[in-house]
């Protein structure tokens, strides 16, 4: 185990790229380089808040000294860092954006575990960059925790993720309007150090096509192929390779559906090419099971970012980049043969993963694809709370004889009165679903087994993590660190003070229901 105060971190990105290596934070285009050098601004006081102890064992981190605390704040880098904010751009709701880059986010350097893996560590909320346009580069204690926690919730959900390694709060005040409403206020700021193999994204290459850098671009698809991707080889990697992009983008919106995950803001520069899910901000579980629920104020005219629409606004962003990717491939009709096939892939994952959630042997005809839509269409019109309705159903009596024995069963996952044609719709899908159990190739026994895998009991709620915020803020963490606790442990029983539906003061609160891209 080492100290990050005195470990030597390795700088192969910077190595390998063109950047500014001027350290001016004056917003610009940087045009002819991927990142410009972007030395933390120092703060007055950090302080630890939390610290992932199973991450750092995993990456060979020991526990901070004092030295360390002071890198975790921004106000110490040592020497063989190189602190940096990385040029990409993207498409924002649908809309070309042009430059954006790293605007309050600086990676330090890459680690090398004792396991021989290499991740970026980066301080989110460290200062201005080059990139931070109008913006000051800090965050607040309100994102910053919402971004902690539910990185980690993520991992151990078993969903593909950036993680978090550390929290601090600065000392030091950072004003902010939540929602864009002239109604700024003065909050505690705070830093996350974040890590993941890399945190590349789609806006990455986009940046790089859109200026015509059509060397660097080859450059860094090369590289990204060589280091994450080194299965990978031929004169077709490119190709193969932005196959398995699409591939992992499909696996992860899977993922991101079985838990009822909302991410309310996949813009392409908040896209992965490691299929990671990467910038938590205004993210949400579903409460009540709405497919056109988004939790992101920013989002709501169009409902662009809702739970129902994520798989295909993926497809899109993978158009995007694919468009990114044609200087390089000559035969442009093969690139939209690979990005054709997120379809297939998407749809595969998709069933396996509604048969593991009910229990089944697998969607084997048309009779099991039609039983899951049946699902669907009256959760939508019921709309239980999703994670409860779902645990209910491992536990469902075979003696429910009447609409009205189902519907007690059901009443804790509900959040009002349901019309009695919906009920009738619930109780003909649990028959029939009932039915397709009893024809299971597997024991019962090995159908409860996939159910409590795929179903998580314990999610980190807004209200949860709003809750949680205040106490912090109060200098109260007794929520924080049973949250930090529960998330670890989402499948069991463990954590059932937490097993309750939504509470009515939640629905329109804010910081709740309702959340923007400053959340």
């Amino acid at each position: 185990m080492e100290n990050l105060s005195s470990k030597r971190f390795k700088r192969d990105f910077v190595d390998t790229f063109p950047g500014d290596d001027s350290g001016d934070l004056h917003p610009r285009q940087t045009p002819g380089v991927l990142y410009s050098k972007a030395r933390p601004t120092p703060v007055r006081k950090p302080e630890l808040v939390a610290w992932s102890a199973e991450l750092a064992d995993s990456l060979g981190i020991a526990k901070p000294n004092p030295d360390d605390i002071q890198i975790l704040g921004g106000n110490l880098v040592t020497p063989t860092m190189y602190p940096y904010a990385a040029c990409y751009a993207g498409h924002q709701f649908g809309n070309w954006a042009g430059q954006l880059g790293d605007g309050r986010a600086i990676t330090l350097g890459e680690w090398e575990s004792h396991h021989g893996n290499t991740s970026e560590l980066q301080l989110k909320g460290a200062g201005p960059t080059a990139y931070s346009r109008r913006a000051d580069g800090r965050a607040v204690l309100r994102s910053s925790v919402r971004e902690y926690l539910m990185s980690e919730a993520m991992h151990y959900l078993n969903i593909p993720t950036t993680r978090a390694l550390a929290l601090v709060t600065t000392g030091d005040m950072v004003t902010r309007d939540m929602f864009y409403d002239g109604r700024p206020a003065d909050e505690p700021g705070a830093i996350v150090m974040r890590t993941a193999p890399s945190f590349l994204r789609f806006g990455n290459f986009e940046m790089l096509a859109a200026r015509n850098e059509i060397d660097n671009l080859t450059q860094l698809v090369n590289w990204t192929i060589e280091r994450f991707y080194p299965h990978i080889e031929g004169d077709e990697k490119v190709l193969h390779w932005f196959g398995e992009v699409v591939e992992r983008t499909a696996t992860m919106i899977v993922e991101w559906l079985r838990v009822g995950f909302v991410h309310g803001v996949m813009n392409t520069d908040n896209m992965s090419v490691l299929g990671l899910t990467i910038d938590y901000g205004p993210y949400s579980f579903l409460d009540n099971y709405d497919p056109d629920f988004t939790p992101n104020t920013t989002d709501l005219p169009g409902k662009r970012y809702a739970f129902g629409k994520q798989a295909n606004i993926a497809y899109w962003n993978l158009s995007r980049l694919a468009n990114a990717l044609v200087p390089m491939i000559s035969d442009t009709g093969q690139l939209e043969s690979q990005l054709r096939r997120y379809e297939d892939f998407y749809w595969s994952k998709y069933y396996a993963m509604m048969a593991n959630k009910l229990g089944m042997d697998g969607i084997n005809n048309e009779d099991d694809v039609k039983l899951v839509g049946e699902l669907t269409k009256v959760l939508t019109a019921i709309q239980p709370d999703m994670t409860i309705f779902y645990q209910l159903l491992i536990d469902l009596p075979t003696d429910l004889a009447t609409e009205e024995d189902m519907l007690n069963f059901f009443r804790s996952s509900l959040y009002g009165d349901p019309e009695p044609t919906d009920v009738t719709q619930l109780y003909a899908f649990v028959t029939n679903y009932q039915a397709r159990l009893r024809a299971n190739s597997c024991t019962r026994e090995d159908s409860l087994l996939r159910m409590r895998k795929a179903n998580p009991r314990f999610i980190l709620r807004n209200y949860l993590l709003h809750t949680a915020i205040e106490e912090l803020q109060r200098g109260e963490n007794n929520l924080f660190l049973k949250l930090q606790h529960a998330l670890k442990d989402p499948y069991s029983k463990n954590h059932d003070e937490f097993f309750k539906i939504r509470p009515g003061w939640a629905t329109q609160q804010a910081g709740c229901s309702m959340l923007s891209c400053s959340s």
